[in-house]
């Protein structure tokens, strides 16, 4: 995998390096689970560099259609950190977060999120 995603919580982490994808050979898409690798952390956050953790992919570059028939789709790949109950390790997440997430039962995180898309 090793693609670089960038952490929307304040958990302390920056960016990661997703490992591997938990669901499926393909990769992660939206709402998927991954385990990553932390490559860049702000001094004095909850979880330091080189930690392994469990992240949800909140917004993705690839588009994903919805039943409606349009399509979601971001400038960026992000990522919020979860421990191995499936709670966030931050509490706040900012920027849009699509409510797909809400079908893949992570609506804890929709309820941190200061945007719903």
């Amino acid at each position: 995998m090793r693609t670089s995603l960038k952490v929307v919580d304040n958990s302390g982490a920056k960016r990661v390096a997703c490992i591997q994808a938990l669901k499926g050979k393909k990769g992660a898409r939206l709402g998927d689970t991954i385990v990553c690798s932390v490559k860049e952390a702000q001094p004095g956050g909850k979880v330091k560099k080189g930690e392994v953790h469990y992240g949800v992919v909140v917004r993705a570059a690839m588009p994903r259609g919805r039943c409606d028939g349009s399509e979601v789709k971001f400038d960026d790949n992000a990522v919020v950190l979860i421990n191995k109950h499936g709670e966030p390790i931050g509490t706040r997440v900012f920027g849009p977060v699509p409510h797909e997430l809400r079908k893949k039962k992570h609506v804890k995180i929709l309820s941190l999120a200061e945007h719903i898309a």
